[in-house]
């Protein structure tokens, strides 16, 4: 019997669906992309309409050959690769392979692969979408002129091996002016002041310093501080307006590409590219016991909210038969279409919610479970009822002086009860907001209030946030750049180049970084700019639509881009010169002033004679970052010992290095409580990303503490140390490790 050929990317895909399929069906997997543009040239013909020239991915002439041999023989070839750009791209290379063997191809679309999901596909056979694949095209040709072009121009001007990257380039850029911004803050003091109020028929509560005659509080200092103080402790007071009202939360919506990357780095702190990997494999299919490989998520590539009416059938079921009628809303619930949402696919959402997390974690590992628990408790949440919750504000009055707490008060948990709120990332950062209490539910108007105590906090105005990888692609979404195929690789890819350093989930802008982007915004303002690069992305739309020609896309972008780069290659020695920075140092070879430049492992200095004069050695600064004596002596060669930074931290380090490779942690010179013969040092954990504190004698001693210790016994019960905490409602307070008493510090205590 004749059969019929069905080629999807991976072989795990390829297994999934082959069990979807009667015997007249063989499944084969192309294994990714088949063509690529050639490593060694532009492969664009700037001149010829944009003409892209492909070549074979080395490795992928047997696969090619199997493909055509399989197609010959088979009464029809159906392209089931990804239904995406990309996947359209695979798809018409795949086409151009087999056409000469056999002349009958369709291209299928699997929005699910579940057994449903493969017989629908197959029902709805189309021909491979040309506007498309012309998309895709004009993203690849973009991206490889910028590459191809730019490139060479940081090489001259910066240093060879550096790279430069169309959407890349603008995130950086992102990252790079956020630094800057950071880094020229000027932080102002402000003070806030909580009162402790109590009325006959209530427990003592908290409200904030609200109003003064009428306009907001300006307390800029302490002065002004002690000076309201003062004023507000001659005021009598009373309970003014007391209001309660009901308050309702919605659900989020479902999950697309750019959400999920967020939520899973929120509550599961997985970068994006590793949150697109596993979704992938939960896309493809997994093994889940008798059944087999099953898809246990939809298409994850998407930016539309929209699910099918069976899906919110399904789920609607599922909520009422498991929580009960007033979990489920009167109606579905529809969630609004974003901006540039091109609503190709559904939402991610479970392929079957018959399958709970429950049922399959026996089947899963751990971050496939986590991921796939994540979406189905979304995905549930989103068609529950809303959260509700009582709302109460309490105005407090005195002379001018207005005092306001507001609380909320749970009535109705929803769809919190599946899918709760997590804290916000903040990376680890102290929180030092004002405190807060509950409030009281016998508070009424007009009660007299009694004054008990005042709390005064200095706070200082923030720079803007860094971003994470979350925020990131947040920004990056707001602002219409990528799409959802591509916002992991533009985070992974800038990390990679070593223009952005990750520390504690938040990113940096390295050295490096900064002096790339420097360059490509002074000198190509026009091409990597936030607005361009989002016109840019909206025109690759068009194409995909067929409201745009390719050609007209593509000059539209190269015209400007050319332009630019014909006005400064010519300058680009000039240009390194200019970036070059001039010492006080002078070459002790030929008496030159010493430069400083950029190589392949940093800046350095150089004789600015070269290549006359080839003097170079390292940037002491960089090198050696706030070196300084430590007071003593090396005990294996006797040379002075120095405070160094390193990955993991502070540490003594010899003078003498690298002759001496010496080093000790840096004693907080507190005696270790556990063997009474070391010192307690401050570490950081394997992987550097946490601190703690133990024993300068590990491992003979195992002390530990996440908790900073600090040189001040207990005057309760004697220990020789305390532990520095914090908690929102306390702020920065010390703690007994051995008997719990707890102490303020001395120097943040103001009276009231």
């Amino acid at each position: 019997m004749e059969k019929s050929l069905i080629i999807v990317e991976s072989p795990s895909k390829a297994k999934t669906i082959n069990k979807y399929l009667g015997k007249e069906y063989i499944v084969e997997a192309s294994v990714g992309h088949i063509k690529n543009l050639p490593k060694s040239k532009l492969g664009v013909d700037v001149e010829n309409e944009f003409a892209v020239v492909y070549e074979n991915i080395a490795g992928k002439d047997e696969v090619i050959q199997r493909l055509r041999e399989r197609a010959g023989k088979a009464k029809a070839v159906f392209l089931a690769t990804d239904p995406d750009r990309e996947g359209e791209a695979i798809a018409a290379h795949l086409a151009d392979e087999i056409k000469g063997v056999n002349k009958n191809i369709k291209r299928v679309l699997f929005h699910e692969i579940t057994a449903e999901g493969v017989k629908e596909g197959m029902r709805h056979p189309k021909k491979v979408d040309t506007h498309m694949v012309l998309s895709q095209q004009a993203r690849r040709a973009m991206d490889r002129i910028v590459g191809y072009k730019v490139t060479p121009f940081v090489w001259k001007t910066v240093y060879y091996g550096l790279s430069a990257g169309r959407v890349q380039s603008v995130a950086l850029r992102l990252i790079c002016e956020r630094e800057t911004a950071i880094g020229a803050f000027v932080a102002e003091e402000y003070w806030s002041i909580t009162g402790e109020f109590q009325t006959d028929r209530s427990e003592p509560f908290l409200a904030k310093l609200f109003k003064v005659a009428a306009s907001d509080p300006k307390i800029p200092d302490e002065t002004t501080m002690r000076g309201y103080l003062e004023e507000i402790r001659k005021q009598q007071f009373e309970i003014g307006v007391v209001e309660r009202k009901p308050v309702k939360r919605n659900p989020p919506a479902p999950f697309i590409t750019s959400t999920l990357q967020q939520e899973a780095a929120r509550r599961l702190r997985f970068s994006a590219k590793r949150t697109m990997m596993l979704a992938q494999k939960l896309y493809e299919g997994v093994d889940v016991g008798d059944e087999g490989p099953t898809g246990l998520i939809t298409y994850m590539r998407t930016d539309s909210t929209r699910l099918s009416a069976d899906a919110v059938a399904q789920v609607r079921e599922y909520i009422f038969d498991n929580y009960g009628k007033v979990y489920l809303p009167k109606e579905p619930r529809l969630f609004k279409k974003g901006k540039a949402s091109q609503d190709a696919h559904e939402a991610i959402r479970p392929t079957s919610i018959k399958l709970t997390p429950k049922d399959a974690k026996n089947h899963l590992d751990k971050d496939l479970y986590l991921l796939y628990e994540l979406i189905w408790n979304r995905f549930i949440a989103c068609q529950m009822s809303p959260a509700e919750f009582e709302q109460m504000s309490v105005d407090v009055a005195g002379g001018e002086y207005l005092f306001r707490a507001t609380d909320q008060r749970p009535l109705f948990r929803g769809f919190l009860q599946v899918y709760d709120d997590v804290a916000d990332e903040n990376g680890g950062e102290k929180d030092d907001s004002d405190p807060v209490s509950k409030l009281p539910e016998s508070l009424a108007k007009s009660q007299q209030a009694s004054l008990k105590d005042l709390i005064p906090r200095q706070h200082f105005t923030k720079p803007p946030a860094r971003y994470t990888e979350s925020s990131l692609v947040k920004e990056l979404e707001s602002l219409g750049i990528g799409r959802p195929s591509t916002y992991a690789m533009i985070v992974s890819t800038v990390i990679d180049r070593k223009y952005v350093e990750q520390n504690e989930r938040k990113l940096f802008a390295t050295q490096l970084g900064m002096q790339v982007n420097k360059l490509l915004v002074q000198y190509f303002p026009d091409v990597f700019n936030v607005r361009f690069t989002a016109r840019m992305e909206e025109e690759l739309d068009t194409i995909a639509s067929g409201k745009q020609l390719y050609v007209k896309v593509m000059k539209d972008f190269y015209d400007p881009f050319i332009r630019a780069l014909e006005k400064v290659d010519k300058n680009a020695q000039k240009i390194k010169k200019s970036l070059q920075e001039e010492t006080s140092e002078v070459c002790e070879i030929c008496g030159r002033k010493m430069i400083i430049k950029w190589g392949r492992n940093g800046r350095f200095m150089a004789c600015a004679g070269y290549p006359a004069c080839k003097n170079s050695k390292p940037l002491a600064e960089d090198q050696e970052k706030h070196q300084h004596l430590a007071g003593m002596k090396c005990d294996l060669c006797g040379g002075d010992m120095v405070v160094k930074s390193g990955r993991f931290g502070t540490f003594l380090g010899c003078s003498n290095y690298p002759t001496c490779k010496n080093t000790k942690p840096i004693s907080m010179g507190i005696p270790c409580p556990k063997c009474k013969q070391g010192d307690l040092v401050e570490r950081k954990t394997k992987k550097g990303k946490r601190t703690f504190y133990g024993c300068n004698r590990y491992p003979e001693c195992d002390f530990a503490s996440w908790d900073k210790p600090v040189n001040q016994p207990c005057s309760n019960c004697g220990s020789t140390y305390l532990v520095a905490k914090y908690s929102q409602a306390k702020g920065e307070y010390l703690k007994c490790p051995e008997c719990g008493e707890e102490f303020v510090r001395e120097q943040m205590a103001v009276g009231a």
